[in-house]
Parts: structure tokens; C-alpha cells; sequence
């Protein structure tokens, strides 16, 4: 690295002298705001006085933002040029002010670095999460790197030549994957209204085939449903050496039929059902209280909780936790291929179990009532009703819904062949948009290491040719001081005077 560059704490830089003002005192003046939040769409907000609630941080052109609280931690962002408005920014930015030493998107690319982001990660301060924060002093503990100005500008013309490039491929990326993210809902949506089966069912009929539907299976799955109650309730009068109670029958749970009043027609043949009226459904359980209690835990049962559902693929092989005997005594144990639903927490998210597995009271399971119900039909259709779910849940501390929700479900049904050939299509389809999402992944991991690579090669004085015509690295370090001392003078003198909200 040549003579010309120079090395300081970070916090040696001016920073910007960071004037208050309550925007709701103006509240029919026009601010340009830079809020943390907007740095993601690359312009600052333009809003009243009266839509902002809380004191700002008065800014001007050139000024450089530096975002201090997770998960927007080392966020950096240029003050643009202004016009008639006058410019402000939240007080979640550390402002580092206008330096004749220092180009200002030199500073916003050097603090874009990795390992300045890893440095404030590990110095932020506070709760925990959302509430980490970093102090400008935290500053003083990073090196601030810088050749001349001269250099400054040829590197960071290179990076924006370079990164440019870059974050246009990264842009399509992402594209990519918010189009997939749309063709798997639109994929699903044409399963459950029946639109991706339509050629399907055009087919069979121009064979001549005969049509199954809907309606008819409804009926089976019904009859079935109660024989199977019947001959499980027979089995434990057997268990308890006692004979079947005289009306024994009248107990039988039916299940809620379907309101048809508000939805919206089906294909021929297909018809409406419940989840209650294709299935059983049941809450998990977890008797024991404390819930935490160490001798619960520890053993060979998997106890799926709300975390591992809305993390799986589909599939549960794996639980972040386990019961031991004790535990299984005041839980149970359900078997492969039980669809899970979480009815807390991340509310109507769904998995299949791959094992054998507890769950608590926060997740109900369902069981298909008859051989010709599919289940990943039924999985792929609670995918379709998800986000419904989630907005009939009370808005509590804790959303969550209840049991009797899940039962009046209504879900479009066709023919068990007709299932069959929707899942296959499905997986089909949903398989190829995986191979694409890991495809995209991989690119877009290549091109963050792309661009760590480039900024660290910057910073290292290996990006440009060094400049032999540059200021000397005393020159730069003496005009740093002299506008630091200019700017801690001028600081105490407004601090003798009125701050006024202007």
C-alpha cells in the first residue's frame, strides 16, 4: 500500500453535528425523510410534519448514514442533493459529516466491508435482536483506511463500475426467485379450483372414461369414517372387558357439513367437503405442567414443535427436541404421514411427519378418514388456506385459533384418480422450482463472495493504481484534524446558544 494512504479510528472522522427537530411542529411542511426502512428502495421518503412521529435529525447533501440497529446494521447511505425541502433522518443513523479529506461514497463503500459489518454485529449493545444497537463511540475500536482524494475517485468509479454490474445480476436473481415464490401460489391455486387438471379431466372424458366424482367419494369417505370410529370404539369396550353401551352409536362425533353460501363453483364432478368430513382431526398434548420440567426430555421421542413445522419442507425427519418415557406418558404419540397444522404462533402452517412424533397443544394433527383421501392433496390445499387462517385468528398478544376452525374448513374435493394426478403434477412442478431456488441461491452466494472480494481488493490499495501525485498521508491526516476542531468549536458554540426546531 503506497505512503499516501492513512489510517485512523473511524470515530476520528467529523461527524455531523446532528441538530434536532420535531417534524410535528411543521406539520404542514414538506420533509425529504431518510428513514431506515426506505434505504431498501434506494429514496428517501418524501411526508408532512404531521405524518412523522418522532424527533429527526436535521441532514444536508453529502452527508454520510450509517444505519446503527440490527437487523439493518451497517447500512450506509449518501444524503442526495436537495431542493426546496429540507432534509432529515431518523436518529437510528450515525451521521458522519463532510470531510475535504474524504469522498463521501469512498466512506459509504468502505463501510459496506464484511468485516466492518461483522465488528458492529459483535459490538452492538442492548436486549437482544431488533433492539441492538451500536454507539458512535463503538468507532474508536475500527481502522478507517483512505489514499489520497485523487485515488478515493478512481476507486470508487471502479466500484461503481464493477458493483453496478453486479447488483443488476443480483436484481435479476431475486426477480427470479419472487417470480417462482408467485408461480408455486398460482400452482397451487390451479390444483385446489381445478384449472390444472382441466386437460386431465378432457382427456378421460374423450376416452370415454367413466367419471368418478367428488360427491360419490364424499359419501364413501363418510361411511367409512364411521365405520372406522365404530370399530375403534368396539375394539376399547373390548380392552375394558365391558360390553358396548345400548346407545353407544348416538355418540358419534359428526362432522361439521360444509357452508356452501359464500363459495365459489367447482368443476364438474368435484365437490365441497370439510376437514372434519374427510378426516380426524385432534390437538397435540402436553398434560404435564411445569411444560419445561427436565425429566421430560432427553429420550427417543421427536416432539415436533410450531418452529419445526414452519421450517420443514414439507416433510418432519428431524425435531428440535425429544421427550423421554416420562414424557411420551403425558403426550402422544402419532404416526407417519399425520399432517401437522399449527393453530399458534405461525398460525395454518402445515408439515407431514416422517416419524413417529409427540407435539404440544399449539399444533393440531390430521388424519386422513378413509384410504382414498390423500394426503398430500389435503397438505397442498392448507397451503391454499394458510394465510385465510392467519386472518381469522383474535388479534392478541398471541394469535391462535381454535380447533372448531379447523373443522369447518371447507376444501374442494374431486375424485380419489383426480387427487392422485393433482400431487403428481404438483411434486413435479415443485421439484423443478427447487432445482431453480438452489440454482438462483448458489448465484447469488457467488455473488456476495463477488463482492466481498471486490470491496476487501479496494480497501487493500489493490483495485486502482495508486496515484504517486497524491497528497502525502500527513497532508490528509492534518485537514481531518483542523475540521474536527472546526466542527467541535462551532458544536459548542450553537450549544451556547437557543436550538430552535428550525
Amino acid at each position: 500500500m503506497s505512503s499516501s494512504w492513512f489510517s485512523i479510528a473511524l470515530s476520528d472522522l467529523p461527524l455531523a453535528s446532528g441538530k434536532g427537530i420535531t417534524p410535528a411542529d411543521f406539520p404542514d411542511e414538506e420533509f425529504e425523510l431518510y428513514s431506515v426502512p426506505s434505504h431498501e428502495t434506494g429514496r428517501p421518503e418524501i411526508v408532512t410534519g404531521r405524518e412523522i412521529g418522532s424527533n429527526k435529525q436535521l441532514v444536508e447533501p453529502q452527508i454520510v448514514l450509517l444505519s446503527k440497529i440490527n437487523p439493518r446494521i451497517n447500512r450506509t447511505w449518501v444524503v442526495g442533493s436537495s431542493g426546496t425541502r429540507r432534509q432529515i433522518a431518523s436518529t437510528e443513523w450515525i451521521a458522519f459529516d463532510r470531510c475535504k479529506a474524504v469522498d463521501p461514497r469512498y466512506l459509504l463503500y468502505f463501510m459496506q466491508q464484511a468485516d466492518f459489518r461483522d465488528f458492529l454485529a459483535a459490538n452492538a449493545s442492548g436486549v437482544g435482536g431488533s433492539l441492538m444497537r451500536v454507539k458512535p463511540a463503538t468507532l474508536k475500536g475500527f481502522n478507517f483506511r483512505a489514499p489520497g482524494t485523487g485515488t478515493q475517485r478512481r476507486i470508487v468509479e471502479k466500484l461503481e463500475e464493477l458493483l453496478s454490474d453486479l447488483d443488476a445480476g443480483v436484481a435479476e436473481l431475486k426477480a427470479a426467485q419472487r417470480k417462482l415464490a408467485q408461480y408455486r401460489q398460482s400452482l397451487l391455486k390451479a390444483a385446489v379450483e381445478g384449472t390444472l387438471t382441466a386437460d386431465w379431466r378432457a382427456a378421460r372424458a374423450q376416452r370415454g372414461e367413466p367419471q368418478k366424482t367428488g360427491a360419490a367419494l364424499l359419501q364413501r369417505i363418510l361411511t367409512e369414517r364411521r365405520t372406522r370410529w365404530e370399530t375403534r370404539q368396539l375394539a376399547k369396550f373390548a380392552e375394558q372387558g365391558k360390553a358396548p353401551p345400548k346407545d353407544w352409536k348416538a355418540k358419534y362425533p359428526e362432522p361439521v357439513v360444509p357452508d356452501t353460501t359464500d363459495l365459489t363453483a367447482l368443476p364438474e364432478g368435484w365437490a365441497w367437503a370439510t376437514l372434519s368430513q374427510v378426516g380426524w382431526l385432534d390437538r397435540g398434548r402436553s398434560k404435564h405442567r411445569p411444560r419445561n420440567a427436565p425429566h421430560l426430555y432427553g429420550g427417543r421421542y421427536p416432539f415436533v414443535q410450531t418452529g419445526d413445522i414452519r421450517d420443514a419442507d414439507t416433510f418432519i425427519s428431524d425435531a428440535s427436541s425429544s421427550y423421554s418415557q416420562a414424557g411420551l406418558a403425558q403426550s402422544k404419540l402419532w404416526p407417519v404421514n399425520t399432517l401437522c397444522i399449527t393453530i399458534a404462533a405461525n398460525i395454518g402452517k402445515t408439515a407431514l411427519l416422517a416419524i413417529e412424533a409427540c407435539f404440544p397443544d399449539s399444533v393440531v394433527g390430521f388424519l386422513p378418514a378413509a384410504d382414498e383421501v390423500s394426503i398430500r392433496f389435503i397438505e397442498f390445499f392448507m397451503r391454499t388456506a394458510q394465510q385465510k387462517l392467519e386472518s381469522e385468528a383474535p388479534a392478541t398478544a398471541q394469535k391462535n385459533i381454535n380447533l372448531e376452525i379447523l373443522e369447518r374448513v371447507c376444501l374442494p374435493l374431486p375424485s380419489a384418480a383426480e387427487q392422485l394426478q393433482i400431487v403428481s403434477t404438483i411434486i413435479s412442478a415443485l421439484d423443478a422450482a427447487r432445482d431453480q431456488d438452489v440454482a438462483i441461491n448458489l448465484a447469488l452466494k457467488q455473488s456476495a463472495a463477488q463482492r466481498k472480494n471486490i470491496l476487501k481488493a479496494a480497501f487493500a490499495g489493490q483495485l486502482v493504481p495508486q496515484d504517486p501525485n497524491d497528497e502525502p498521508a500527513s497532508a490528509l491526516l492534518e485537514r481531518i484534524r483542523t475540521e474536527r476542531t472546526t466542527q467541535s468549536a462551532s458544536g459548542a458554540k450553537r450549544g451556547r446558544t437557543t436550538r430552535t426546531s428550525a
